[in-house]
């Protein structure tokens, strides 16, 4: 026997002779989705029944996918609101079960469409574009630019998941203010989600901010649960905010993911693009497109002068130099025989530290400053783009 809680809820009708529509109740349910899956409830078998009394009273029933689940309550209240609305009803009452783990096992197998362990962004017609963004070097603001581009892209109408890949170094919780835990469904992870954003990272698993002691095929293993065991669902774009440099992860996701395309973060100054070019030169090694360049921290306003017509500095002061964007770019070309155009250039700002800290993104706390600009001009460059070939069969036949 599963335990059940229950919440009533009174809705603002009174008792009526108008008979309540069992269809209408139904198409009300149909409208609630599962916070976690994005799904309507009666399409995850998660309405366990369905009871209408002769004076307004309904009572629904609700399967909860795991004991504790930490959005029950959310899950009562639409369910109220919903049925509540429909003519005729007087009273909501909501009550709560808990799926078996054969339940929970049929949940698993009908979303994926299959039993088997398998990675959907590798899959044929998986029309999801995932862009790995990677740096030669730590300190040129991947993580950062990573989180914004994400915030951007989903402020912008797409749906996005975020996989922190640097398992070392993981910091995209806080820089999406992420706060909820994933919830473990069998065999399958419901990512936590925070400003539209879908996220996944090392971060979520280790208590008190502590270290992970792992080698290489463990840092395989991680990214492969990243990809496979997490249930994104339907997404447009995944991106993945790798550690810096080339080794494990970079070279794990060629082998799980051929098709995802890179996107080199790096600041203006030459030392830094030389390793940056280093980094994005793993992907004409592994047959692997690089989408593009970003340059960050490639000017700062000069605090002095005074701004131009348009509210635009008069003069930039370029203090790490220049060209480091361009330069990777072009030496990117060169390797791969391909356009690698610079995305943007993100200028020096302090809110874009801040909202690192804090969790609110600048694309969101400051959407017009010209750091959040050029952040939405790489967000809408890289949201538009196609999915790379790479490792896809093409279904072409002979005329």
């Amino acid at each position: 026997m599963h335990s059940v809680a229950s919440l009533d809820s009174m809705t603002d009708q009174t008792p009526t002779s108008t008979p309540v529509d069992p269809a209408a109740v139904a198409a009300a349910l149909d409208s609630v989705c599962d916070p976690e899956i994005g799904k309507p409830l009666p399409e995850l078998g998660m309405i366990k029944g369905l009871e209408i009394g002769p004076q307004g009273q309904v009572t629904v029933q609700v399967w909860l996918t795991v004991a504790g689940c930490p959005l029950k309550e959310r899950i009562t209240t639409e369910v109220s609101a919903a049925v509540g609305a429909v003519p005729g009803v007087s009273h909501v009452r909501v009550e709560l079960d808990v799926m078996s783990q054969q339940q929970r096992t049929q949940l698993q197998t009908r979303l994926r469409g299959h039993e088997a362990r398998e990675i959907p962004f590798a899959q044929p017609g998986n029309r999801t574009r995932v862009f790995a963004i990677a740096s030669g070097k730590g300190g040129v603001g991947k993580s950062s630019i990573t989180a914004n581009l994400a915030a951007a892209m989903a402020a912008q109408g797409f749906r996005v998941g975020v996989a922190d890949a640097d398992i070392y170094g993981f910091s995209i919780p806080r820089m999406l203010g992420v706060t909820g835990a994933p919830t473990k469904v069998e065999a399958m992870i419901m990512p936590p989600e925070a400003h539209g954003v879908k996220v996944i990272s090392m971060g979520m698993f280790v208590p008190d901010n502590g270290p992970v002691l792992w080698r290489g095929p463990m840092l395989h293993r991680a990214l492969e649960q990243f990809l496979a065991d997490v249930y994104w669902g339907e997404l447009d774009v995944l991106l993945l905010d790798l550690p810096p440099g080339t080794g494990d992860v970079a070279i794990s996701l060629a082998q799980l993911v051929p098709g995802a395309q890179i996107v080199v973060v790096t600041t203006p100054q030459q030392a830094a693009a030389e390793v940056a070019q280093r980094a994005g030169a793993l992907a004409g090694q592994t047959q692997q497109r690089v989408a593009g360049v970003i340059e960050n921290m490639a000017w700062l306003p000069c605090p002095h002068c005074p701004a131009e017509g348009n509210g635009s500095p008069s003069h930039r002061l370029e203090i790490f130099g220049s060209g480091g964007g361009s330069s990777v770019a072009q030496g990117l070309a060169h390797l791969t025989r391909a356009e690698v155009p610079v995305l943007a250039q993100i200028p020096l700002d302090p809110a874009l530290r801040e909202g690192s800290d804090t969790g609110l993104p600048l694309v969101l706390a400051h959407p017009d400053s010209p750091a959040a600009l050029a952040l939405h001009q790489a967000a809408a460059a890289l949201a538009g783009q196609r999915p790379s070939l790479v490792g896809r069969p093409l279904t072409l036949t002979p005329a």
